[in-house]
C-alpha cells in the first residue's frame, strides 16, 4: 500500500507536468492540471501527516513529528490505564464471567476423548513426562521423603487411633479382631503343648516327677486353657471377652485423653519413622508413584481406556448433567477470576506499562506501523484523490466566475 500511495503521488506529478505543458492547447488541460496539482498537495500533506506519526519526515527534526517514538511512555501508560479501567475491574470481570460456562467446557473436554481433546491431552501428557524426566530424581525423591516424613512427624496419631477404635467398637467391628485373637491363641497353644509340658516338668518337684503328677498337671493346664479359649470363641458374652472389650474401650479413651498414653504413642511413632526401613519404604512409594505417572504420561490413550479413563469420563458427564455441581464450579471460577483481578490487576497494568516503556523507539514504531500501516496508506490514497477533486472544483468555480 505504501508503493501504491507513493506511485499515485508520482503519477500525479507526471500528470501535472504534462498538463502544464499542454494547457495552452485546450482548456480541458486546465482541469487536468488543477486535479493533478491539488492531488499532489493532498497526497504530500497526508504523506507528511502519516510519516510524522512514526518518524521525522525526510529525517528533518520538525516540531511535533515522530509523535509515537517521542510519546511511547505516555502511550504505554494510557494503554495500561485503558486496560485497567475497561477490563481489569472486578465488577466487569464478574459480569463477563457470568456468561462463561467453565464447568460445561470442562465436562465436554473430559467426556469427549477424541479430536482436539485427544491432541490437547497428548500435548499435556508429553509436557508432564518431559518435566518428570528432567527433574533431579535423587534430589526430588529426597524432598518428597523429607516432606512425607515431616507430615507424619507432625501428625498426632494417638487421638486418631482412639477415634478409629471408638468408632469400630460402636459398630461392632472389633468383634472379628477378638475372634481372631482367640483363634490365634488356641493355635499357638496347640503348637506349643510340648513347651508347656517341659516347663511344668522342670518346675515340678522330684516327688511329682516320680509319681507322674507333673504330666497330669501339664495336661490339666493345657486342657483348661483350650477349654477356656473354646468357650470364649463360642460365647460372645464370655467374661474374658467382656474384659477384653473393656480393655479396648479404656485404650480408646486413653488414646484420646491421656497425655501419658499419647506421649507413649508419639515415642513409638518417632522410633518407627527413625528406622531406616521406614525411610526406604517412603522413598519406594515416591519412586513407584513417579513410574506410574511416567507410564500414564507416555501412553495417555491406554490410561484413558482403563478405569482412570472411565472415572475421567464419569466426572465429565456429571459436570454436564448435574446443575448444582455446574453452578458450584462456575461460581468458584467466577470468584477465582474476580479475586485474581483484584489481587493482580495492578500488577498486570504495571507489566503492560513497563513493557511498553522497555521497548526502544524503533520497536514500538515498527509494531504499530505493521498493525495500522495499511489503513494509514489508504489515507494517503484518499488524500490524493480528495485533493484532486477539490482542485478540480476550485478550478471550475474560477472558470465559471
Amino acid at each position: 500500500m505504501r508503493v501504491v500511495a507513493t506511485g499515485m503521488l508520482v503519477v500525479m506529478a507526471i500528470t501535472y507536468a504534462i498538463a502544464r505543458s499542454l494547457q495552452h492547447l485546450h482548456p480541458a488541460w486546465g482541469f487536468v492540471r488543477a486535479f493533478a496539482e491539488a492531488a499532489m498537495v493532498g497526497g504530500l500533506a497526508d504523506w507528511f501527516a502519516v510519516t510524522a506519526l512514526f518518524r521525522h519526515p525526510l529525517g528533518l527534526p520538525i516540531p511535533h513529528t515522530a509523535i509515537i517514538p517521542r510519546n511511547k511512555d505516555r502511550i504505554g501508560d494510557t494503554l495500561a490505564t485503558f486496560l485497567r479501567d475497561n477490563f481489569l475491574i472486578p465488577k466487569v470481570v464478574a459480569r463477563r464471567m457470568k456468561r462463561v460456562d467453565v464447568a460445561g467446557a470442562m465436562g465436554r473436554f473430559m467426556s469427549e476423548p477424541t479430536g482436539l481433546n485427544s491432541r490437547l491431552r497428548e500435548g499435556v501428557a508429553r509436557l508432564v513426562a518431559n518435566m518428570l524426566e528432567s527433574l533431579d530424581q535423587e534430589r526430588l525423591g529426597g524432598m518428597v521423603k523429607q516432606a512425607v516424613g515431616q507430615r507424619l512427624r507432625d501428625l498426632d496419631v494417638a487421638p486418631l487411633l482412639g477415634q478409629a477404635l471408638t468408632a469400630a467398637i460402636a459398630d461392632g467391628r472389633h468383634v472379628p479382631l477378638i475372634d481372631g485373637i482367640v483363634r490365634w491363641a488356641a493355635k499357638t497353644l496347640e503348637a506349643n503343648e510340648q513347651l508347656i509340658r517341659d516347663m511344668v516338668h522342670e518346675r515340678a518337684g522330684s516327688i511329682m516327677r516320680w509319681t507322674g503328677l507333673d504330666e497330669k498337671l501339664a495336661n490339666a493346664i493345657i486342657d483348661g486353657l483350650l477349654k477356656m479359649l473354646d468357650q470364649m470363641a463360642a460365647d460372645p458374652e464370655h467374661p474374658l471377652r467382656m474384659k477384653a472389650e473393656e480393655g479396648l474401650e479404656t485404650l480408646a479413651r486413653d488414646l484420646q485423653a491421656d497425655a501419658e498414653m499419647q506421649a507413649r504413642v508419639a515415642r513409638i511413632k518417632a522410633e518407627i519413622l527413625d528406622n531406616p526401613a521406614m525411610a526406604r519404604w517412603i522413598e519406594g512409594l515416591w519412586e513407584q508413584a513417579r513410574r506410574g505417572l511416567l507410564r500414564l504420561a507416555r501412553n495417555p490413550d491406554e490410561a484413558m481406556a482403563g478405569r482412570f479413563g472411565d472415572f475421567w469420563k464419569q466426572v465429565g458427564h456429571s459436570l454436564l448433567t448435574e446443575p448444582r455441581l455446574r453452578m458450584t464450579i462456575n461460581r468458584f471460577a467466577r470468584r477465582a477470576a474476580v479475586g485474581a483481578t483484584a489481587s493482580y490487576g495492578d500488577g498486570i497494568v504495571r507489566l503492560v506499562s513497563d513493557t511498553v516503556r522497555g521497548w526502544d523507539a524503533h520497536t514500538i514504531t515498527g509494531r504499530l506501523e505493521n498493525a495500522v500501516g495499511r489503513d494509514l496508506q489508504y489515507i494517503r490514497v484518499n488524500g490524493t484523490l480528495v485533493g484532486g477533486l477539490v482542485g478540480v472544483t476550485i478550478h471550475a468555480i474560477d472558470v465559471l466566475l
